[in-house]
């Protein structure tokens, strides 16, 4: 945590402000309502959520009828068809009979107007595919929530960044003043022919450090909430003020990742799919039952409605051998579940593992924190002391200067520990959300 602060300290420093930025004060709990409203990635798996539950409507021809109309126009001199085209329009006379006119009919026109159904009635293989399709809502329902829960854990580790980025600001503010004032007492004493000209340059070189590292900080400020706009789904270029709002710790940590955890579900739920798919594959081998029934209108004239005709009746259809390819796919399914099943099990270890740890960085942080409290005051009882003797010209430009530094380090890097304690329990909230 600590070398992440420095890196994005001393690098994204350099990112520069744009001028007159717009500055807004902003709570958490409005930055997640914001996000929850507008995030792109929460809209993403609304929508694929959207897809599954499309895709099951599709699973709906497992019991519903299709019915097809067309109306088609055909001409031939084929003397079977030909003579087919007169029987199905009821127009054959004795005539029809002669050889001459069987062999050579000539042209022949048929307009047929037709009405098919087809009616599943026992589709036990798709009834499977159905179930299956029911999981894949459940397992998209579920992915969604995560991705919430995902969103909020970064939402809330932006905002406490940038709170901490503000606490760093008031530390080097302070110790900007300290620096200045140090300045110009030195500056004076440089004047009237009582220090050299080296002190002062020291104390300049201070000054000069402290104001750049100020500028880096506000740098770094406009960058996290660019990537806090981008998380909300608001314009660039917004700098916002937080309201500091830390986090509660948790009356009592669990140490066993719930695996009612929604991403967990769904990795479980994926597993049942699997089930699913190999029964309905065993399922393929089982007889399929379907009606159907077909009416057709046949004219020898255009938009001509004659000679009404209709067959229908029930197939029982069986495929008995397909080559194995049921076998080997069953056996593709059961490697492929074995394979989702150690992806659950390593998932699970590893998310283990990181809960653990964050437990440790949260009491590691917070008795750094208390451990710092301590530095700290006699840290500014050190300064305080040698402000005073600095004065008397008891002691050397770099003593003082040292204890200056000292303290501000000691400040931010209890800023820091705040910052790593709160970023733990965020982090943990994560781990452990089945709301």
């Amino acid at each position: 945590m600590r070398l992440f602060l420095l890196f994005s300290l001393s690098v994204l420093g350099f990112i520069p402000i744009q001028a007159q930025q717009q500055t807004i004060s902003i709570q958490l709990e409005e930055a997640l309502s914001l996000a929850q409203k507008a995030n792109q990635q929460i809209k993403i798996a609304q929508i694929d959520q959207q897809i599954a539950s499309a895709n099951l409507k599709q699973t709906e021809a497992l019991w519903l009828p299709q019915v097809n109309l067309s109306y088609t126009a055909m001409n031939t001199n084929n003397p079977l068809n030909a003579f087919g085209f007169k029987l199905q329009q009821a127009n054959v006379i004795a005539s029809d009979f002669n050889p001459a006119l069987l062999n050579n009919p000539g042209a022949t026109p048929n307009y047929l107007t037709q009405l098919s159904l087809q009616q599943p009635i026992v589709n036990l293989d798709m009834l499977q595919m159905r179930k299956a399709g029911e999981k894949q809502v459940q397992i998209s329902t579920l992915q969604s929530k995560r991705t919430t829960e995902a969103v909020k854990m970064q939402i809330t580790q932006l905002y406490l960044q940038l709170d901490f980025l503000y606490q760093a600001v008031n530390v080097v503010k302070t110790a900007l003043l300290t620096s200045q004032s140090i300045y110009q007492f030195t500056k004076n004493r440089f004047d009237q022919g009582l220090m050299q000209k080296s002190d002062l340059l020291n104390v300049e070189v201070q000054v000069k450090n402290t104001e750049t590292r100020l500028n880096e900080l506000q740098s770094t400020i406009a960058y996290v909430s660019d990537q806090l706009s981008l998380m909300m789904n608001q314009p660039q270029g917004i700098v916002y003020k937080t309201t500091s709002s830390p986090l509660e710790m948790p009356t009592e940590l669990l140490a066993i990742i719930p695996a009612e955890r929604a991403d967990l579900k769904a990795m479980q739920a994926g597993l049942g799919v699997y089930d699913i798919a190999i029964k309905g594959a065993k399922m393929s081998w089982l007889p399929r039952l379907n009606a159907f029934a077909n009416y057709q209108l046949n004219d020898r004239k255009a938009l001509g409605f004659n000679a009404g005709s209709y067959f229908a009746g029930i197939q029982l259809s069986w495929d008995i051998m397909k080559g194995n390819q049921t076998k080997n796919k069953i056996a593709t399914q059961t490697i492929e579940k074995a394979k989702l099943q150690e992806q659950f099990s390593a998932r699970l270890n590893q998310e283990q593992s990181s809960l653990h740890n964050t437990i440790r960085t949260i009491k590691d942080a917070r008795y750094k924190f208390k451990q710092l409290e301590t530095s700290i005051a006699q840290a500014d009882e050190s300064l305080r002391i040698l402000q005073n003797r600095y004065q008397q010209g008891l002691v050397s430009t770099n003593d003082i200067l040292l204890a200056q530094t000292q303290l501000s380090q000691q400040r931010l890097q209890q800023a820091e520990a705040k910052l790593s304690e709160q970023v733990a329990i965020n982090y943990y909230d994560f781990l452990t959300t089945v709301k």
